[in-house]
């Protein structure tokens, strides 16, 4: 009986020791390029895609940790929606509900993708405990303030973490080449492309399919 519950405590504790799965940051941009309909578009789009079933399940599965960064220029960057724990079903919806009412905190600043970063690197910090680590970027244009999104990469990479990106697409700059030279970064790291505002709730569906299932089979 004595060797029986030493078994089940070690086998208790290795799963306690991996409970959360998958910690994902939703870094969404509200700099001044964004328009308050263009807002709407991410935050609707973000939550629709949120309560897609492959999605739910795979938060689910992973016993996934979420949390909303809104980003703009240097000094700015907030975690507006806190670090929710995934276990249900129930959990998701709740989180696409916050995320559908979520008020904007900045309208009229400059696009620092790289403090972007560093704030997602501080969320991270607090949920060390979960074995992969993903920031999700979105946004519509280079960085053009404060410190370089390669800048972080080194720091990223000691913590393990897989920076993917959406570009959305709104004149001739070539933002999908400028994400993949200079922002994502970690094993299978991509970028998905959305052309102009309004391609953006479908690509984010994609994105997030994409980046909550792509490692399932891999878990333990």
């Amino acid at each position: 009986m004595r060797m029986l519950a030493i078994c089940l405590t070690v086998m208790l504790g290795a799963r306690a020791g991996y409970a959360c799965q998958l910690a994902l940051v939703l870094a969404v941009d509200v700099s001044g390029s964004v328009d308050e309909r263009e807002y709407q578009i991410q935050m609707q789009g973000l939550a629709t895609a949120l309560r897609d079933g492959t999605v739910i399940d795979a938060l689910i599965e992973q016993e996934a940790q979420v949390t909303l960064i809104q980003w703009t220029g240097s000094s700015r960057q907030r975690q507006t929606i806190p670090w929710r724990a995934i276990g249900s079903a129930a959990d998701v919806t709740g989180l696409a509900d916050e995320i559908a009412v979520n008020r904007r905190v900045w309208r009229n600043y400059s696009t620092a993708i790289g403090e972007a970063l560093l704030a997602a690197e501080h969320a991270l910090a607090t949920v060390a405990h979960c074995k992969r680590k993903v920031i999700d970027v979105s946004g519509d244009g280079i960085s053009n303030e404060g410190v370089l999104p390669r800048e972080r990469h080194a720091s990223l990479a000691e913590m393990d973490v897989t920076v993917n990106a959406l570009a959305i697409e709104t004149d001739d700059d070539d933002l999908t080449g400028w994400f993949y030279e200079n922002l994502i970064r970690g094993e299978g790291a991509f970028v998905i492309t959305a052309n102009g505002f309004e391609d953006y709730p479908a690509q984010i569906r994609r994105k997030l399919q994409r980046e909550t299932t792509r490692q399932l089979s891999h878990l333990p």
